[in-house]
C-alpha cells in the first residue's frame, strides 16, 4: 500500500507573508519560542468523528488491528493533517500497547472498550510479566513513527506518546475502563509494595518507550495519565508523580519537547511541572484558562489546551466565540492550542473545524515580545 495524502482544505503552499509556518510553529510553542499565533491540534485527532477514519476502520478489521498495522497507522495519523489543518500530528496508537508488550492479553471491542482477560490481581503476576524491549515487542509502532515521520515530509512535527505509569497501572489492576478504579485503588490500599512494583517497572517500560519512540523521528512527545482524577492528593503524590517524574527524566534524554498531561489534577500542574521538568503542561477544561497562566506564569513552561471537548457539540459560531475567548485568556505566548480532553466521536466535522480555523485565523498581541525559554529561565 501506497500513502497518498489528501489536498489540505487549508493548504500553506502558497502562504501569505503573515502566515506562520506550520512546518516548526508547534515546536517553537514548545520551547516558549515567539510565534505569531497559537499551534493547535487535537487530542484523538485521528478518530471517529472523521468519515474517512472510520472508512479504514470498517475494512481493516479493528482498532488494534489498525494500531499493528504501520501503513494503516500513518494513513489515520496524515487525516487530520490534511483535512482538518493541525499544526501537529500524533502518532496513531493506544496507550495499552505497553501492557500488551508486557504479555497481557488485551481486546478492544466497539462498546465495550478495552479488556485485559486476566488482570493483574498479585504480586507473582506482577512479577511474570516482561520487560519491554521497544523495538521488538513495540516495533510496529516504531515502524509506524517512521512511516508518518517520511509521509509528513516536514509538514508539521510528529508527536509520540505513551500512557503514564498509575493509569496504564489501574487498567491492568481492573482489567478495563470504569468509573471508580476500586480494584486499583484497593492495591494501593491494601498491597502498596504490590503497587509499588508494578508502577518501578512501568515507569521503566514507559520512559524507554518514549526515547525509542523519539529516535524513530518523534520530534515530540507526550504523557498521557488520563486517570490521574481517580487519585486524592495524597495518594497522587504518592503513587502517580514520583513515577511520571521518572518517566520524564528517561524521555528528557532525547531532548524533544515533553508534554505531561494528567486531566482532573489541574490541583497539582505545579507540582507536575516541577517534578517532570516538562516542557509542556496539559490543561483540562476544569481549570479556567486565565487561572491557569497566572498560576503558571512563574514556571518555565508552556500550557496546552483547554476546550471542553463538549464545546464542540454547539453550533460554530459559538465555538469560535468560546476558542476566541480562550485564546485570549492564555494570551498567546507559551500557548498551545487543544481541547482539555480528546475530541469526542459524534462531534460535527464542522464544529472541529471551526476551532481549528479560529485558532489559526487568531493573532496574539504583542507577538514580537521575547518570552525566555525553558532553559533559559532555568538558568537564570
Amino acid at each position: 500500500m501506497t500513502i497518498k495524502s489528501t489536498p489540505s482544505l487549508t493548504a500553506d503552499t502558497v502562504a501569505a507573508p503573515s502566515q506562520p509556518k506550520r512546518s516548526d510553529l508547534f515546536l517553537r510553542a514548545c520551547r516558549r519560542e515567539i510565534v505569531e499565533r497559537p499551534p493547535v491540534w487535537m487530542m484523538r485527532q485521528a478518530g471517529r468523528y472523521l468519515p474517512e477514519y472510520r472508512a479504514v476502520r470498517a475494512k481493516s478489521g479493528g482498532f488494534l488491528e489498525m494500531c499493528r498495522n504501520p501503513e494503516l497507522a500513518t494513513e489515520v495519523t496524515l487525516q487530520p493533517v490534511d483535512i482538518m489543518g493541525v499544526d501537529a500530528a500524533i502518532i496513531f496508537s493506544d496507550i495499552l500497547v505497553v501492557p500488551q508488550a508486557m504479555g497481557m492479553d488485551l481486546t478492544v471491542d466497539e462498546g465495550v472498550g478495552p479488556v485485559f482477560s486476566s488482570p493483574l490481581r498479585s504480586g507473582d503476576a506482577i512479577a511474570r510479566l516482561s520487560p519491554v524491549v521497544p523495538e521488538e515487542g513495540l516495533g510496529y509502532m516504531l515502524d509506524a513513527v517512521r512511516m508518518t515521520r517520511r509521509e509528513l515530509d516536514g509538514r508539521v512535527p510528529l508527536i509520540g506518546f505513551a500512557g503514564g505509569p498509575w493509569t496504564l497501572a489501574a487498567y491492568m489492576v481492573e482489567g478495563k475502563g470504569t468509573k471508580q478504579f476500586a480494584v486499583a485503588k484497593r492495591m494501593l490500599y491494601e498491597s502498596p509494595q504490590d503497587a509499588h512494583a508494578l508502577l518501578n517497572k512501568l515507569a521503566t517500560a514507559v520512559g524507554n518507550f518514549l526515547v525509542a519512540q523519539a529516535a524513530a523521528g518523534a520530534q515530540a512527545l507526550q504523557i498521557f495519565e488520563s486517570w490521574a482524577g481517580a487519585l486524592a492528593p495524597h495518594e497522587f503524590r504518592q503513587f502517580a508523580l514520583p513515577y511520571l517524574a521518572r518517566v520524564a527524566a528517561i524521555a528528557r534524554t532525547a531532548n524533544v519537547p515533553l508534554i505531561v498531561f494528567a486531566p482532573g489534577a489541574g490541583w497539582a500542574m505545579e507540582e507536575l511541572a516541577q517534578a517532570t521538568m516538562a516542557d509542556v503542561i496539559g490543561v483540562d477544561w476544569q481549570v479556567g484558562a486565565a487561572e491557569a497562566r497566572k498560576r503558571m506564569e512563574h514556571l518555565p513552561v508552556a500550557l496546552q489546551g483547554n476546550l471542553d471537548p463538549c464545546m464542540l457539540y454547539a453550533p460554530p459560531s459559538t465555538v469560535r466565540a468560546r476558542t476566541l475567548r480562550m485564546l485570549e485568556e492564555f494570551g498567546g505566548r507559551g500557548h498551545i492550542a487543544n481541547l482539555g480532553h480528546g475530541i469526542l466521536p459524534d462531534i460535527p466535522v464542522a464544529n472541529a473545524k471551526a476551532f481549528i480555523d479560529t485558532v489559526r485565523e487568531w493573532r496574539a498581541p504583542q507577538a514580537s515580545v521575547p518570552v525566555p525559554r525553558a532553559r533559559e529561565r532555568l538558568a537564570s
